[in-house]
């Protein structure tokens, strides 16, 4: 059996609590909203009340039991004069437009699903600015690491280049040659294709021809 309570907590049959949808002013609707187990709100928990506090605080209030309280003609236009003075005050208050009447509305339009809704927009705010931080400098380090890879087979081509104008290598240059084909693989991986590659098969070939035994 489901129960609500005076904040407006429903509670179903198995224990779940949960605040129902409903309609904002402006005609949007308002997502039901868990409530979380053992959650009571300050509506929903009920004060302490001394009796004989009560009464000697309420005394003389109601007159000596048994006698009717004696009204005099006068009683019934002081009290609509009076009731007709709060009203006006009321209307005054309410069409008078000052911040703190608005602000007051605001807070008493705002509900806990309201709150709740807000905070989860500013989290997933947070997470997704989160995101793009990482994912600006992910892509900084990439293009670090594309850059170096080009400056490593800017010198193995160069090399290539004098030795094939007949220029006596030395051994690590050679080994530099050699690794053409490791870069050319890094930097695919890295997500940046070399337009002319040479053939990977004949670039080791040259390399094995020149480094001695």
């Amino acid at each position: 059996m489901s129960g609500v309570s005076k904040a407006g907590i429903e509670t179903t049959a198995d224990g779940a609590s949960y605040i129902p949808s409903s309609k904002r002013p402006d005609g949007s609707t308002r997502k039901e909203i868990r409530v979380r187990p053992g959650y009571r709100p300050p509506e929903d928990v009920e004060t302490y009340k001394n009796r004989s506090a009560e009464a000697w605080k309420n005394r003389g209030g109601g007159g000596v039991p048994g006698v009717v309280p004696a009204t005099t003609k006068d009683e019934g236009p002081v009290k609509s004069k009076n009731a007709k003075r709060r009203e006006a005050a009321r209307k005054k208050a309410e069409a008078t437009d000052s911040p703190g009447n608005d602000l007051t509305a605001a807070l008493q339009n705002t509900s806990l699903g309201d709150i709740e809704e807000k905070e989860q927009d500013w989290r997933d705010f947070t997470k997704l600015a989160g995101g793009l931080q990482k994912s600006s400098h992910d892509e900084e380090d990439q293009q670090k690491k594309i850059r170096n890879q080009l400056k490593r087979l800017k010198a193995v081509r160069e090399l290539k280049d004098k030795k094939a104008a007949g220029e006596k290598l030395s051994h690590d240059q050679l080994m530099k040659i050699g690794k053409e084909r490791e870069i050319l693989r890094d930097l695919k991986k890295l997500g940046y294709d070399e337009p002319e590659q040479q053939s990977e098969t004949s670039t080791a070939k040259d390399v094995r021809s020149e480094v001695p035994g």
